[in-house]
């Protein structure tokens, strides 16, 4: 068994968790920043005509 006192053990664990959950958060903001940059396909043409008379 450790021998580290329980209060130091229970700070380790906090900033771990801290850790993690900076780090799930940054993985987050990068994805959506990429898929702002990725090109958007327009949705379907209102009148039902063919894309090539207009």
């Amino acid at each position: 068994m450790s021998k580290l006192p329980k209060s130091t053990a229970a700070i380790a664990g906090a900033i771990g968790s801290a850790a993690i959950a900076a780090a799930l958060l940054y993985a987050g903001k990068r994805k959506q920043k990429s898929d702002r940059n990725k090109p958007h396909q327009p949705g379907p043409i209102p009148s039902g005509e063919a894309p090539e008379t207009d």
